[in-house]
């Protein structure tokens, strides 16, 4: 008899080898095959706007996943991160106006640079806990927007620093379709680098500090380098999507790292659903297409044109209305509807929910 069930809700797993599994099933596989497939064939239909939107889908993806394990895992709050995205840019853009740098050498320097940033601005975390914690990271950002910001007034960089797109084996990376691989690549390896890391000893940790650090510390577990290396493990995978951003946009400039950038990021993992991978997927999907969402809605208005001056407020009160509703109504965010339409179709036609999920 087969020790795996025929098919996996996620509630059954019975054994340690099947909670460290990825993927159980033939239908799992089968399913993977299908959206690897979907997504090399995508960009061949799709036109270069598509394209653009889903690398930028994909590039938020990156920073959501690593934001999602310092928040959703480690339990660790910070509002720095587009502080980090803002220094793995700079990192990028500095290499190369100075020293011409290319992208596998500009890349790992911004992974270093993040780390580094892990851990000085992770000491706090040792002491600090909640709004305090929040707040000192919140530094973060100001102190590496001001840097970026002298940089550009003392080189003259008044509109940004201007970055030429990075070559692959002698081949120049800058259609949309060529963007849309490269951040699939790199969507791709932070998700497997994350999953590996909640399977191993320090993901364990991670989770076993976010419960109760009281608990953690009295299992064994060292408490202050759980927390210090979710933060430098988070910030490295950050500044990398910052370095990206970089690329992609050709250019590096401090008005694109607002505060509100941070936000942006807490809203993906908070509306997809904390602790989660797919949550942090799934929301960096919605918050990053819901502005235009927000847009096409208003161009089917009559008088179009008279709110195009007012599309920047509307997106942001609508903004702020939807992460308040699913604060309210939907705690557990898009992956909560997702599991709960998972369980009704794996459980149908009977309605008893799992034991350990789900509401009925």
């Amino acid at each position: 008899m087969s020790k795996r069930p025929p098919r996996a809700s996620g509630y059954f797993r019975t054994s340690y080898a099947q909670d460290q599994s990825l993927i159980e099933t033939r239908l799992e596989w089968s399913a993977l095959a299908a959206g690897i497939a979907l997504l090399l064939v995508f960009p061949f239909f799709a036109s270069p706007f598509v394209l653009d939107l889903a690398a930028q889908v994909l590039l938020a993806s990156v920073g959501a996943l690593a934001l999602a394990l310092l928040t959703g895992y480690a339990g660790q709050v910070s509002l720095g991160h587009a502080g980090l995205i803002a220094a793995g840019a700079f990192t990028n853009g500095i290499l190369f106006k100075e020293f011409a740098a290319p992208f596998w050498i500009t890349l790992p320097a911004a992974a270093a640079t993040g780390a580094l940033l892990g851990v000085v601005f992770g000491l706090p975390s040792l002491r600090l806990r909640g709004l305090y914690l929040a707040v000192s990271t919140l530094a973060l950002h100001f102190v590496v927007v001001y840097l970026g910001g002298e940089y550009e007034t003392k080189r003259g960089y008044s509109t940004g620093i201007v970055i030429d797109p990075p070559r692959v084996f002698g081949y120049e990376v800058s259609s949309a379709r060529a963007w849309y691989f490269v951040m699939l690549a790199a969507a791709a390896l932070t998700l497997l680098l994350c999953l590996n890391l909640l399977r191993s000893r320090t993901g364990r940790a991670w989770r076993a500090v976010h419960s109760n650090e009281t608990v953690a510390g009295a299992l064994g577990i060292n408490v202050a380098t759980a927390k210090l290396s979710a933060f430098v493990i988070s910030s490295s995978i950050t500044a990398v999507a910052g370095a990206l951003f970089a690329y992609h946009r050709g250019f590096v400039s401090v008005e694109a790292f607002s505060l509100y950038l941070s936000i942006q990021y807490i809203a993906m993992i908070i509306i997809g659903g904390m602790g989660s991978l797919l949550g942090a997927l799934l929301g960096a999907v919605f918050v990053t297409l819901f502005p235009y969402g927000i847009e096409a809605l208003l161009n089917m208005l009559p008088g179009a044109q008279r709110y195009a001056s007012q599309l920047f407020a509307v997106n942001y009160a609508a903004f702020g209305v939807v992460m308040i509703l699913f604060l309210v109504f939907e705690p557990l965010g898009l992956v909560g509807i997702y599991k709960r339409l998972q369980s009704f179709f794996l459980l149908w036609p009977f309605k008893q929910t799992p034991i350990a999920g789900g509401r009925k």
